[in-house]
């Protein structure tokens, strides 16, 4: 993985805007540790910071090639997962290469075909090309959004970045945030809004579209979007296909030239991962090593709740026990995590998910010291419908986003003349029906079916764009790379077809997976209930952050007074938090992540010298 900037002016002689170009590429640096390239050129300034997978003498990027009297300049962060595939069709198209790079292998790919290169592509991506003749700019972002990709337009300069960071960077992006931005950190974050960047005039390039920019100006194209159809397979069929789709993922996902293994919580998701990983090594006589997140004192403190049933450690070291790999247990405590609270809110460049986000830097962080890879079992979730919204009929029915709650509380909070400009069920309201009116609904669905499309898109493409947003930002800070199989588009369009009886065969959530998945993993794992991500529950935790947000509430400078009723941070304060309860946001975020998301509101003004229009 690497981090990508640059940028494109026709009024504007870049060759003499090195400085510029460089600072937002230092901003990058733990995206990409390895290596650092730029490419000047009159109207074009990219710049490229390396994180060494494939072929590391021939992938260095800005990469530049000559065919006839065209020239043509890449940046790309990401992974093609059908490398070998695609240059097998280049090379029977008469194109020869220099190297075994799936950098060298995509540009190639975009001189054939052009725009049309990404239908072909299996993989996570965010990549630009400059093509010096026509003097124009192709910027493109991977179908799921698991690599980020921001941009902004100044006049006709455009500027972009895989961070907010190095937009930040140019002197022409100022930290400014509006009435629409500061609501998308208030009542929508840790969430966004997809293609909203936050920053006053900062966008986001959303998945599966693509820019073309040129003197003439720029357009946006749509290149891959969920198609609704009838499910036609029987049970027995859909059951297969999804056991290859997801095994097949998982292998694509092994080939590395650096050490690569897995994260397991002990949960569904992770352990099929884990799993399918460990009988590819051992086809190959290798040995996987598995890595497991856990808290000091947490079996001492847990308190199962609908949201977390039951804790995970013991199922993680069952299942490595079973598979005969080598776990490595992470252990952290309570100070660890809030220190790292900063960290994360840099590594974002907005508040996020708190302990949720700094506790798994510091689990890629420590990997790190080991190896280069990792892949993870998100999204399984979205894909298969593993939450509780999609099960329970008062949260399918609810009218909106059924991870974000307390919008009244938070709203409470607010300082007085905040709380006069902003609506906050208004805004949320406004972007559900926005969301519910792009969903592809089939002709003729029941119902209720139909609502359960509804909240599998706005699943995919909210709360998991959370989720990956957390995990690009969290394991690329600390130089990680963290791949996502059930992220591979065949899977999501397949299971987004499969009716929600066959999903949940067996009576259970996820139940076509765990069907597909039978004979992989110990009947006990396979049918467990689901558990999200480990967190702490250590009361220390609370009573640290609740004083974390007292000391900045103290100074009477702190920019979090812009924000809040500081009287109502303190009533709130005064109060026990519960021990379990209906979260703010997503299943994890309770009171103490809560008081965590305002120290991070803090952090995030204050480093980045936030000015609010």
């Amino acid at each position: 993985m690497c981090g990508i900037t640059g940028w494109i002016d026709w009024n504007t002689d870049l060759t003499r805007q090195r400085a510029v170009l460089e600072a937002m590429t230092a901003t990058l640096a733990a995206r990409g540790p390895d290596a650092s390239g730029i490419h000047l050129s009159r109207h074009a300034a990219l710049g490229h910071r390396r994180l060494t997978i494939i072929d590391p003498v021939g992938g260095a990027q800005p990469m530049t090639r000559r065919y006839g009297d065209h020239t043509y300049t890449i940046v790309y962060n990401g992974e093609l997962y059908n490398t070998a595939e695609i240059r097998d069709d280049l090379e029977a198209q008469g194109h020869t290469f220099l190297s075994h790079s799936d950098t060298e292998v995509l540009l190639v790919a975009f001189i054939e075909w052009g725009p049309d290169c990404v239908d072909r592509l299996n993989g996570i991506f965010a990549f630009g090309v400059w093509e010096e003749h026509n003097q124009r700019f192709f910027l493109a972002r991977d179908r799921m959004g698991v690599k980020p990709l921001f941009y902004a337009r100044r006049g006709d300069a455009l500027l972009f970045g895989s961070e907010l960071k190095a937009l930040l960077a140019h002197p022409r992006v100022e930290p400014v945030v509006d009435e629409e931005g500061l609501s998308e950190v208030l009542f929508l974050g840790p969430s966004r809004t997809p293609g909203h960047g936050v920053y006053k005039g900062v966008k986001e390039l959303r998945p599966g579209h693509w820019m073309l920019h040129e003197r003439s100006g720029s357009k946006i194209h749509q290149y891959w979007a969920l198609q609704s159809r009838p499910h036609t397979d029987d049970l027995a069929t859909t059951v297969e296909t999804v056991r290859h789709l997801v095994t097949d993922a998982v292998r694509r996902q092994l080939v590395s030239d650096v050490p690569i293994g897995t994260l397991l919580s002990g949960g569904l998701d992770s352990s099929i991962i884990t799993a399918l990983a460990a009988q590819h090594f051992a086809d190959q006589g290798k040995e996987l090593t598995v890595y497991t997140i856990d808290y000091r004192d947490n079996d001492q403190y847990f308190q199962a709740s609908d949201y977390q049933p039951n804790s995970d450690s013991p199922w993680a070291r069952r299942l490595a026990q079973h598979l005969g790999v080598r776990q490595r247990v992470v252990e952290f405590d309570t100070p660890e995590l809030v220190e790292s609270l900063v960290t994360a809110t840099r590594a974002r460049d907005l508040p996020g998910m708190a302990d949720v986000d700094s506790s798994l830097f510091l689990f890629c962080r420590e990997i790190k010291r080991e190896l280069t890879v990792v892949l993870s079992g998100e999204c399984a979730d979205e894909v298969f419908g593993g939450y509780p919204w999609f099960h329970k009929p008062e949260l399918l029915g609810s009218g909106s986003f059924p991870w974000i709650r307390m919008l009244s509380d938070r709203a409470a909070l607010l300082s007085p003349a905040l709380r006069s400009r902003l609506r906050p069920e208004e805004y949320v309201a406004d972007r559900y029906r926005q969301s519910v009116a792009e969903v592809p609904l089939l002709d003729g669905e029941d119902p209720l079916e139909a609502q359960r499309r509804v909240m599998f898109y706005l699943n995919l493409n909210w709360f998991m764009a959370t989720l990956l947003d957390r995990k690009d930002r969290m394991s690329m800070a600390a130089g990680l790379e963290a791949r996502v199989p059930f992220c591979d588009h065949r899977i999501v369009e397949y299971v987004w077809n499969i009716p929600w009886a066959m999903k949940t065969v067996d009576g259970r959530e996820k139940g076509i997976l765990r069907r597909a998945l039978e004979g992989v993993l110990p009947d006990d794992v396979l049918y467990r209930k689901k558990s999200p991500y480990p967190k702490t529950h250590n009361p220390a935790y609370y009573a640290a952050v609740r004083e974390w947000v007292a000391q900045i509430l103290a100074d009477p400078a702190s920019p979090l007074h812009q924000i809040v009723d500081a009287g109502a941070v303190r009533a709130l304060a005064a109060k026990d938090a519960p021990a379990s309860g209906t979260p703010f946001f997503g299943q994890l975020m309770g009171v103490p992540q809560l008081f965590a998301y305002l120290g991070q509101i803090n952090t995030w003004m204050q480093v980045y010298g936030v000015t609010l229009a």
